[in-house]
């Protein structure tokens, strides 16, 4: 299930609902903290840390088993760098399909708060790419990166700097600016709709990657992208097919 980027606010009402009605809630111990003691009251929590993905998506699939209403959450979507596509291959490895009641409940994806706090940098055609290399090698992950560059998406970028993972936002700027330029916008937020949030515009040519941490999102505009006030935004481009309402105004 998915709680959306932290703040209750995002919380679908779906989502709410099933939270109400578990019994057992399972996810890593940074968004259970996110969630109000309201909706923990009650129930048995189960977290795990860092790299426990494996045993908590278990633990949720043995509590679902014994019969009890338990929720595996995930920040964000599920589905999106979350756990439902683990959960999904468990299933498949215990021959568990059918055995076990399984909804994946979507939520807010990150991407998408983040984009709503620069303005709209995603209103055309955007590839994401997250730099861990904890689960892909770093070249595959070079390699995607450059294609979006290279093909003009507008270029969102996940996990982009870790206490140990320093150098390959670095490197992933040195493309940037290589395939964009200096003066490409560069949208930067930080605990999107959570506490302690940032909000910054740049240039690719001022971009300062210390910034940057796990809790980050970047997000590396296209050939079309400009900065519009404070704001970042990818035209679609209604305006040169339909003309601007000034001009449909004049006399």
């Amino acid at each position: 299930m998915g709680l959306g980027p932290g703040d209750p606010e995002y919380l679908t009402r779906r989502a709410f609902a099933v939270l109400e009605e578990a019994e057992v809630i399972v996810g890593y111990k940074r968004y259970i903290g996110l969630m109000g003691q309201d909706l923990l009251a009650g129930k048995e929590v189960i977290s795990t840390g860092m790299r426990g993905e494996m045993e908590r998506c278990a633990k949720a699939i043995h509590k679902a088993m014994e019969g009890k209403k338990t929720v595996l959450v995930s920040s964000g979507d599920p589905g999106i760098y979350g756990m439902a596509g683990l959960v999904l291959e468990l299933l498949q490895e215990e021959d568990l399909f059918g055995k076990v009641g399984l909804e994946i409940i979507p939520g807010l994806p990150a991407l998408s708060a983040a984009a709503s706090l620069l303005g709209a940098p995603l209103m055309h055609d955007f590839a994401v790419v997250s730099l861990s290399d904890l689960m892909t090698p770093w070249e595959t992950i070079r390699k995607r990166a450059l294609a979006a560059l290279e093909a003009d998406f507008v270029l969102v970028i996940y996990n982009p700097r870790s206490g140990k993972r320093t150098w390959q936002i670095r490197e992933i700027f040195d493309l940037v600016l290589e395939k964009k330029g200096k003066e490409v916008p560069v949208g930067v937020v930080r605990n999107a709709a959570r506490m302690g949030q940032d909000v910054r515009v740049v240039r690719a040519g001022d971009m300062d990657d210390t910034i940057l941490d796990m809790l980050t999102i970047v997000v590396v505009g296209n050939s079309r992208t400009r900065i519009l006030g404070k704001r970042m935004v990818t035209p679609r481009g209604y305006m040169e097919k339909y003309g601007s309402l000034k001009g449909d105004n004049e006399p």
